[in-house]
Formats: structure tokens, sequence, C-alpha cells
């Protein structure tokens, strides 16, 4: 009896211990990961995507991973953001336009209730949430990260528009506590012998989080990093050394840049080969003065610096990964969240090009707000092929490179997915990765539902099923997206119809071909519009 009764408390404590270390295998199985985010960049800036910047450790992700080359941000930071936090279309979060003014309902300029946020769907199926950067959906209390699902997070709950200091209104903070008020001198708390420049700080918390919360953990439990960068949103300021690499390349100017871009993007297949450039949208390089051309020369050097930066930093960040051994179980995810700017609008040469040159330079090198841009000129290279800028629903405002990296789980290494995605597939896609569940109400409220596709089939070389129609709409201009044609307006324009494989700079008009077509898009666009509350432009 002795005998029976110790066989059985031995095979209940080798079931309860098998259970358990079945259940921590299955919990490391679940993939970390890691969502990076640039602001303000250019489809075509990067290298693996055709660029002229060194971006050394995206191409090597790129190399490893999957490049989308048809995905779509909200064309603009604020709705860009909300829409990548939630899954749902910028609107049915609450921000339809921007975060400075309440206009109530799909414009009340902050996440609203009816949402939630990757980091909350994550945190309850047992993930650390951390953030790094830059909110910009919502930044009253009660509206932050740290109200959103993150439990930890360094940075700014507002625009930032500065990367040496600190500007009013824009105060760093840290999991939820003041950390550093405005001021032209920042403290680097993690490295005080270094400035404090926002691409590195907040790379260096990232990596701070990831060794408290991740290299010292007790049990395993996978970690959601979201890490957002305000680079190369302007003002262009970058460290010095970034900036000499790239002075006196770009004195042959942007008809030249563009040209040899374009082919780049059609010789690695970013590009198929039918594809045509839209027409240049700056002046005559020829026709400017040497002068003027070492200035805009300088001020695309400043440009690329930030972009440069920034890939060097994700590269710090990837090599930390691999030193606490968490590299081969992370999805990486980058992108950008609107094309490039050409703020201010219609200004070829960027702000105070006649003020803030070479000559001045150590006066306003670190004035920060609207010290300098790139301009327009610049910025219709940035989005080569395209046409027209962030702000706007063409391609040239909301197409947006996003390269996906999975060791082992990317079949097609090296490849590219030329199928429609947008913002809306990042929620559904990392709840399929973390077997979470996307909930029905939370907090009490009922929450709308998820509105994307995984993207996993992609990352296997499978089929998906497409969405039937993908839409936009900011300060009026609009469009809608049915397997290869978009149906596009700019505000207060009439629509304009392309057939995008064939045509995706939006060259060629087919309104006037496509009768039926076009009826459909628009009446499709319209149910969507009231559905998600789009109000009349201007916004009253």
């Amino acid at each position: 009896m002795r005998l029976l009764i110790w066989i059985l408390c031995a095979s209940i404590f080798f079931l309860a211990e098998s259970c358990t270390n079945s259940n921590k295998q299955g919990t490391a199985k679940r993939p970390n990961i890691v969502l990076i985010m640039a602001d303000d960049m250019g489809y075509s800036d990067i290298g693996c995507y055709g660029g002229e910047i060194q971006t050394p450790h995206l191409d090597q992700l790129a190399k490893g991973g999957l490049r989308f080359t048809n995905f779509y941000n909200a064309a603009r930071c604020c709705p860009t953001r909300a829409s990548l936090l939630t899954g749902l279309y910028p609107h049915q979060a609450g921000v339809g336009l921007m975060v400075y003014n309440n206009y109530g309902g799909s414009y009340q300029g902050f996440l609203n209730e009816e949402s939630v946020t990757l980091a909350e769907v994550l945190k309850e199926a047992g993930y650390k949430t951390m953030m790094s950067g830059k909110w910009h959906v919502g930044h009253r209390e009660g509206q932050w990260p740290t109200d959103r699902g993150f439990d930890r997070f360094y940075g700014i709950h507002i625009h930032v528009d500065s990367y040496w200091k600190v500007l009013e209104g824009c105060d760093v903070y840290l999991d939820g506590k003041l950390l550093i008020p405005d001021t032209t001198d920042p403290v680097n708390h993690l490295h005080p012998e270094e400035d404090w420049y926002t691409t590195d700080v907040f790379t260096d918390y990232a990596v701070h989080f990831l060794d408290e919360e991740v290299r010292d953990r007790e049990e395993e439990q996978p970690f959601f990093l979201y890490l957002a960068y305000n680079a190369p949103h302007w003002p262009l300021e970058a460290p010095d050394e970034d900036i000499e690499k790239y002075r006196e390349q770009y004195l042959e100017g942007w008809e030249v840049l563009r040209q040899e871009k374009f082919d780049r993007m059609k010789a690695m297949g970013v590009l198929e080969e039918g594809a045509a450039l839209s027409p240049s949208d700056a002046p005559d390089w020829d026709t400017l003065s040497q002068a003027d051309r070492a200035e805009l020369d300088f001020r695309r050097a400043m440009y690329a610096a930030q972009i440069d930066r920034m890939d060097q930093n994700i590269g710090k960040l990837v090599n930390h990964l691999k030193e606490i051994g968490e590299y081969e179980n992370t999805l990486i995810l980058f992108l950008s969240d609107n094309g490039c700017s050409a703020e201010p609008e219609w200004k070829d040469f960027g702000y105070k090009f006649e003020e803030n040159t070479m000559a001045n330079y150590e006066e306003w090198k670190e004035e920060s707000g609207r010290s300098s841009s790139q301009g327009r000129a610049w910025a219709n290279a940035s989005n080569t092929p395209f046409r027209l800028y962030k702000k706007w629903t063409h391609e040239g405002g909301s197409a947006t490179p996003l390269i996906a990296h999975w060791p082992g789980q990317i079949t097609e290494e090296g490849g590219f997915n030329r199928q429609p995605g947008h913002l809306i597939d990042i929620m559904a896609t990392l709840v399929d990765v973390a077997g979470a569940n996307y909930p029905a109400t939370y907090h009490g409220n009922t929450v709308t539902e998820m509105q994307g596709k995984s993207l996993t089939p992609f990352f296997r070389d499978e089929a998906r099923e497409p969405h039937k129609y993908l839409f936009w709409e900011h300060m009026g201009n609009r469009a809608v997206r049915k397997g290869e044609w978009k149906l596009v307006a700019e505000s207060g324009q009439n629509w304009q119809l392309y057939n995008l494989a064939q045509d995706p700079a939006e060259l060629s008009n087919l309104i006037g071909e496509q009768p039926e077509l076009t009826v459909e898009l628009k009446d499709a666009y319209s149910a969507w519009a009231d559905k998600v509350g789009v109000k009349p432009w201007p916004i009253k």
C-alpha cells in the first residue's frame, strides 16, 4: 500500500513538473516583439529600398527578412501612431487629425476607450511591455503610455522637434513621472559623459529596459518593445561626424539623386520593371547658384546623417538582443509614420534657408524648433518614385517601407511581398504571433472590432485573403484602394483613379475609363467615412 501511495505521489509530482516545464517552454517559444518607427522618413531613403544613405543594419535586417513594397501608413504622425497602436483606422481610435484640439468623437485628439493598444493586448497575454521615444497620441495626464498598457516608458508625450534639448511643453518622462523638464542642457542620465541626443537616449533606454526587465528576469517572459524615434523629422540636427560623412555627396542635385535611386529600386526589385518615375517637383538644379547648391548639399547631408545615426542605434539594439540571447526569438518590424515632409509647404529649400546657413551654423545648429528642414525639393527625392508628401494620401504621403525580420520564421529571406497592407494589420499580426486575445470589452468598455489581417502568412510565403478595401482620410485628402486600383483625391479636388500595379507613381488618371469601378470605390469610401466619423474639412 505504501509503495502504491509512493508511486501515485511520484506520478503526480512528475506530471506537475512536466506541466510546469511545458508551460515554461511554451512561454519561451512565444516570440519577443520589437516595433521600430521612424518619423517623416521617405519611402526610398534607406539602402535596402534603393536609398543612398548608409543603413547597413537595416539592410542586414532586410537581407535576413522580408520587405513589403505595398505597405501603408496613415500619412501623418498622430493618425499613424493611433492606427499602429490600436489596429483601427485613426478615426475609430479618436485621432482622425492631431492631438492639439478636441473636436469630439473621431477627432477628440487622444486614444479613446473603445480602442485597446498593442501594449494592453500583449500585457494581458503575459508580455512585458516597454516603450521609448515619441508617443504623440495623447499628452494630457491619463492619456500617457503608462495609462495605456506600457509597463515602462522613457520619452516625450507630445511632439519632439528637437534632438539636443527639451522644448517647452515637451518634457521627458520616465514611467509616468517627470524626469527632465524643458531645458537647453538636458542630463543624459544613463551616460552622463555623453550629450543628450534623442536618437541615442531613446535607444539607450530601450537597451536599459531590456537589461532591467529581460536580462535579469527570474522567469521566462516574452517582451514587447516599441521604439519610436523622432528621426529624421525636422529640425536638421545631427552629430558633426555623421554630417561630415555626407558632405559634398549631393552637389550633383536632386534630379541625379532621384534617377539613381529609381534605377537601384528597379534593379533590386523594390519596383517592378514597368514602373515610371514621377516628374521632378523641384527647380532645375542647373539654374541654381554655386552658393545655393553648396547650402542645399549641406542640408541634405544633415538629413542623411539623422537617418544614418538612427541606423547606428538600431544596430546597437540588435547587437544587444544578441548579447542577451533574445535575437533568435524576436520579431523585429521597422516602418515610417508617413512619407517625407515638404514642410514648410511649397518651400523648395526648407525653413530659414536664407537665415540659417553654413556660415553661421555654430549659432543655429542646436536652435531646434523650426530652425531648418530639407524642404520640398529634397523631400521629392526622399519619396522617389512617388509624388506628393506627408499629409497627402497619394503614395508619396502614405507609402512606407516595412521590414519584417524573424529568424527561422520567414521563408524567403531577402525577399519582397507585394500584397497591399496597412498599419491596421500590425495589431492582427502581433495578436497572431503572441497567441493573444483581442478583447470584445476592456475595462468595462466595448472595444471596436479589429480591422486588420495578420501578415504571418506572408512570412511563410503563403496566400492571405486580401483586404477588400483600404481607406485613408486626412485634412480632406482621401483615398480608397481595392486590389491594384486606388481612387485618391487631394482636399477639395476631384477624384483620380490609378492602377498601381502598372502605375505606382500615380501618373495616368484612368477615371474616365473605369466608370463602374469608380462608382464602386466612391460608394465604398462614403460608407467607410460615415462609419468611422469622417468630418468635412476644415473641421469646425
